[in-house]
């Protein structure tokens, strides 16, 4: 398939700059895929098309401030940082700017009193470096103070102390994620005690949200692109109550396009779920058949991405464009802070 098949118009003044004033009254917009009709709601409508026995899947991942900016020790000049993946210890790859002035062996600052600072190791395909990173106390706690929270960059401002909390889900737990996953964004502690009480299931699982959600794909087929790998994790209890929840007839309902990557990438042949540890490059377009996901919550994704090209997987490629076009012209808000699409 061409990359031109997965293109639509957006205005501008329709991705969404900060979130809304209360998560769950977001927008929502409703497809029936056996009927093909749209409805208009808002979030916290969720429950009325939630049952009894159903399972929600929940990526738990935590956002970490992983935008640093520092001095180049030997220039004095200033570098920005965006930490990617944590390859052990104190090594991670790390996309940096400006990337032509950064070699092997340079040395970058990030605090006045010393407590941070990084070593340039080697040059990595795409643009990245690895890097070791020295510091005096919990490396994640100085993040904490020094670092920033990594706003997209279609959201054309620099973060505040409100999106240390707003770009978090309310149930984030286990931090590695460079993006959060925005699908999750529109639930309160409230909205989950109701899905809850009306005996609808959550499951976590963990998946780091990493460089891919950056990366365009730069090939005109789509075929021959590449993800990047990013770590995911599923414990042996919610594992097991997705495979309970699919064998007694209850739909599993997908929070987000990271949690669908997660749990299709852990699923064998025979649509059960592996409780386990793992990377996954698993790359969801059209033709792909779903083992585990029966419905799917999500938000409006960017033109030609590969998280458009998940959603039309799951439904016609036509139709989700059909759709996209209709939340177009009745003004919904795109992208990370945007509103939110539940596809039956």
């Amino acid at each position: 398939m061409h990359i031109t098949d997965f293109d639509y118009a957006l205005p501008v003044e329709l991705i969404a700059q900060y979130p809304t004033d209360k998560r769950d009254e977001s927008r929502l917009l409703i497809v029936d895929r056996k009927t093909g009709t749209t409805q208009h709601k808002h979030f916290y409508n969720i429950l009325d098309y939630l049952n009894t026995g159903d399972c929600l899947i929940m990526n738990n991942s935590k956002v970490i401030p992983a935008r640093l900016f520092g001095i180049k020790e030997k220039t004095g000049a200033r570098v920005e940082f965006l930490l990617i993946k944590r390859i052990k210890n104190n090594i991670w790859e790390t996309m940096v700017r400006p990337g032509k002035r950064l070699n092997i062996g340079d040395r970058i600052s990030f605090a006045k009193d010393g407590s941070l600072s990084a070593e340039i190791l080697e040059h990595c395909e795409g643009g990245t470096r690895i890097v070791s990173f020295q510091h005096e106390g919990d490396f994640l706690d100085l993040l904490d103070r020094i670092g920033k929270i990594p706003l997209p960059p279609y959201i054309g401002r620099e973060s505040n102390e409100e999106d240390k909390t707003r770009y978090q889900t309310v149930y984030c737990r286990e931090e590695g994620s460079v993006a959060a996953p925005t699908a999750g964004l529109h639930y309160t502690e409230e909205l989950i005690e109701k899905i809850i009480e009306k005996g609808v299931k959550i499951a976590y699982v963990t998946l780091h949200v990493g460089i891919g959600t950056f990366r365009p794909v730069k090939c005109d087929q789509i075929e021959e692109h590449r993800m990047h790998f990013e770590e995911y994790e599923i414990d042996q209890a919610n594992a097991l109550l997705i495979n309970q929840t699919k064998k007694s007839g209850g739909r599993i309902i997908s929070v987000g396009t990271t949690s669908t990557r997660t749990v299709e990438s852990a699923a064998s042949d025979q649509g059960i779920v592996q409780a386990g540890r793992g990377n996954t490059d698993i790359f969801i377009y059209p033709g792909y058949r779903f083992k585990i996901i029966d419905s799917l919550i999500t938000n409006f994704h960017l033109p030609k991405s590969t998280l458009l090209m998940l959603v039309s997987a799951l439904y016609n490629r036509e139709h989700i464009l059909a759709v996209y076009k209709e939340a177009v012209e009745q003004r919904y808000r795109f992208f990370s802070y945007g509103d939110a699409m539940l596809i039956l």
